[in-house]
């Protein structure tokens, strides 16, 4: 059956169907309202992955990606961040509500959109294992939460994770210290010429259930990766669905 899904995600993508979604709101931790796409189609014992994209973006990121992991059993939620703007047509609202609000929109600002994302999935949705999946500057970040919290989550999903944060006051090794504390599974992945950006941070993570990648094309910066218009989307899949697959076995 595993090796049926791979087969249908690799060479039939247009054949999975489009996981329904619904739109939802919830306070960030400084009572800002953060905009998130839900997609609950199993039972809530289902695992859960919150995923966070990348600069400039918005939810819609996963718009592509989200129906995948449904069809390999994951619930998720696709989160606005408030540093962001718009992708795949879909506008980041909690940016527009940061800005009406006069709140600072930098990468650092953002942690407390996550956190408070994860800790709604895990009251709302989320009564089996949750994964904190991740798109560049926010890749970093949800290594930070796991290092920082281990309690937080059962999995980390990075795509091109790095050191982005000493133009925000954060110093260059603001991420490393954190992953230093990372004990649960986690999976790194960018395109190739950016291992540089992240080889410290794997190296630090005392995990014994680890995982790194980098395809034989150049590949992509972030979850983009993923799409089926990108030339090496197909490597990417093939490493990621075995590691995401520790968390649906019973």
């Amino acid at each position: 059956m595993f090796r049926l899904i791979i087969l249908l995600l690799l060479v039939f993508p247009n054949l999975l169907f489009a996981a329904d979604f619904k739109t939802i709101t919830f306070p960030s931790e400084d009572g800002l309202a953060v905009t998130a796409d839900l997609y609950l189609s199993h039972p809530k014992t289902a695992p859960f992955i919150v995923l966070f994209h990348q600069a400039q973006w918005s939810r819609g990121e996963y718009r592509e990606i989200a129906p995948k992991l449904t069809n390999l059993g994951f619930n998720s939620m696709a989160v606005d961040q408030r540093s962001g703007q718009e992708v795949n047509g879909v506008v980041n609202a909690t940016f527009k509500e940061a800005e009406k609000a006069g709140k600072q929109t930098t990468y650092p600002d953002t942690l407390e959109d996550m956190e408070a994302a994860v800790k709604y999935a895990r009251a709302n949705y989320a009564e089996g294992k949750l994964i904190l999946w991740g798109s560049s500057y926010s890749a970093s970040l949800v290594i930070k939460l796991a290092g920082d919290n281990p309690a937080l989550a059962e999995g980390v999903v990075a795509f091109a994770p790095g050191e982005y944060f000493d133009k925000f006051g954060k110093g260059n090794t603001f991420v490393t210290q954190s992953a230093k504390s990372v004990i649960c599974p986690v999976f790194i992945t960018s395109a190739r010429s950016e291992k540089d950006l992240w080889s410290s941070i794997f190296e630090a993570i005392p995990s014994k259930n680890k995982v790194s990648f980098l395809p034989d094309m150049e590949g992509e910066h972030g979850s983009r990766a993923l799409w089926q218009s990108k030339p090496a989307h197909k490597e990417y899949w093939a490493v990621l669905i075995p590691f995401l697959k520790q968390f649906t076995a019973r």
